[in-house]
């Protein structure tokens, strides 16, 4: 059966959350919204691309840092209400330049900074 982005299940605002993970590690990287078009855009091209709620554009992931993700498997949950993009992450996933952007643990009530930025 040929996959169809309109089958998702998107929010009010087009949207879908897509979580980035290595597909090699299975480490979570981050989480970002896709819209349609950025589904089929990732899809064709085998480049991550996302929605920037913001800046109301395509972003896609590396295109200015060089930390480029490209795309191994695209997976939907059961609900078709979220995606698993796993990809082949080159160098750091968040902005903050950091590998993933879940580096902050909480730990006994406090929170904890677990990944120092890539130097």
């Amino acid at each position: 059966m040929k996959f169809d982005p309109a089958t998702l299940r998107y929010d009010a605002a087009g949207l879908i959350p897509a979580i980035a993970q290595d597909h090699a590690t299975g480490e979570v990287l981050m989480m970002a919204w896709m819209n349609r078009d950025a589904v089929a855009r990732t899809l064709e091209t085998g480049r991550v691309t996302y929605w920037s709620r913001s800046r109301q554009a395509f972003w896609i992931k590396g295109e200015s840092s060089g930390h480029v993700q490209k795309l191994v498997e695209m997976r939907i949950d059961c609900d078709r209400d979220c995606l698993l993009v796993q990809v082949d992450q080159t160098g750091p996933a968040c902005h903050t330049n950091r590998r993933s952007c879940f580096y902050t643990a909480i730990r006994d009530g406090a929170e904890v900074e677990i990944l120092k930025p890539v130097a």
